[in-house]
C-alpha cells in the first residue's frame, strides 16, 4: 500500500542503496518496491544507511531505501533537502521479529540488536548495539553476544535457536532520490 507516490517511474531507477547485509528487513522492502513499480534494480547493501546515502548522491539513477525507525533518518533527510527529495514511502510487513540464541544457550549476560527494536529486550537484558538484524544475528552466532533481536530468516541463516517470536512489524520504507 503507498502512502505517497510521486510517479516513481519517472525517475528512472536502476540501483536501491539500503541497510544490509543480506537478510535485512530493508533488503525485502528494496526487493518489494522494486518489484511493485517494474523496475529491474541492482538493490546493493551496505552497514550503514549513511554510507549508502553517500553514494546514492553521486549516482544517477540511484535511490536510497530507508526505514522510519532507522535511527537519525532526519540526519539523512535534512542536511541533503538540496540534493535529495523523499519520491515514496510505502507499508511493508518486517520479517518475524525474534529473540534468538545459539544452541543451548540459556543465560543472556549481553544481546545484540540494533537500535530500532532494542525495545523489545532492553529492559531484561543488557544491550549490545550493532548496525542491523542480520548483524546481531552474525554477533551471536560467533559468541560475541549471548542471544540477539533479529529476523527469523537471519536466525535460521546463523543456526540460531529461536527464544521468542515477536511476530512481524507493518513499518514505513522511504525512498529518496536525487533531485536532477
Amino acid at each position: 500500500m503507498n502512502i505517497m507516490n510521486q510517479n516513481t517511474q519517472e525517475f528512472s531507477i536502476k540501483k536501491i542503496r539500503t541497510l544490509g547485509p543480506t537478510g535485512t528487513n530493508c533488503e525485502a522492502a528494496a526487493r518489494h518496491w522494486s518489484t511493485q513499480h517494474g523496475l529491474d534494480t541492482d538493490v546493493e547493501l551496505h552497514d550503514t544507511l549513511e554510507t549508502a546515502m553517500e553514494l546514492t548522491l553521486t549516482e544517477e539513477g540511484t535511490a536510497l531505501l530507508g526505514c522510519v525507525v532507522y535511527p537519525d533518518l532526519h540526519q539523512l533527510v535534512f542536511p541533503h533537502l538540496s540534493q535529495m527529495k523523499l519520491a515514496d514511502v510505502f507499508l511493508f510487513d518486517t520479517f518475524n521479529m525474534v529473540l534468538a540464541t545459539r544452541q543451548g544457550n540459556q543465560d543472556f549476560q549481553m544481546v545484540a540488536t540494533h537500535p530500532a527494536p532494542q525495545s523489545l529486550v532492553n529492559s531484561d537484558y543488557p544491550i549490545k548495539l550493532v548496525s542491523s538484524n542480520s548483524e546481531a544475528a552474525k554477533i551471536c552466532a560467533s559468541g560475541q553476544a549471548d542471544a540477539c533481536v533479529t529476523t527469523l530468516p537471519a536466525a535460521k541463516a546463523q543456526g540460531l535457536e529461536i527464544v521468542r517470536n515477536f511476530g512481524t512489524v507493518p513499518m514505513g520504507f522511504t525512498i529518496h532520490v536525487r533531485k536532477d
